[in-house]
């Protein structure tokens, strides 16, 4: 990570980058533990941190609450979606379709954040190497 304001909407949109490839990395587990018996779904916690964390933050415009975002606070949780609920006898609580709308809108989430982490770089080498 860059710490200096000029980088701080970078470094969010990388901590954000982070939480979406690890939230695909727990739907991925969720698809692949369907048939495990007693298995509980597990999702990832990014956006309420996320937005905690910029309203707590005391400062009129967006632009203002990035640049002072703690990023040690901004650290995607794992957690047991609704531990003691169940679709099936079996104990298990995935829902196949479910999971795969998930996925493809977090493969859909990842990729557009480490585009918009693209362009910001794309435009600051251009304003650094523009006369």
């Amino acid at each position: 990570m860059i710490h200096s304001n000029a980088f701080s909407y970078i470094n969010v949109l990388d901590k954000a980058a982070d939480a979406s490839w690890i939230r695909e990395n727990a739907i991925a587990n969720n698809i692949a533990n369907v048939d495990t018996p007693g298995y509980k779904r597990q999702d990832v916690q990014f956006a309420d941190i996320l937005e905690r964390e910029l309203k707590s933050s005391k400062y009129n415009t967006l632009q203002e609450a990035v640049n002072k975002v703690p990023l040690e606070r901004l650290n995607s949780k794992i957690y047991t979606d609704h531990e003691s609920f169940s679709y099936r006898l079996d104990g298990n609580n995935v829902d196949i379709d479910t999971e795969n709308v998930e996925l493809a809108s977090e493969q859909l989430r990842y990729q557009t954040l480490t585009t918009a982490v693209t362009q910001d770089f794309s435009r600051l080498k251009t304003a650094m190497t523009t006369p």
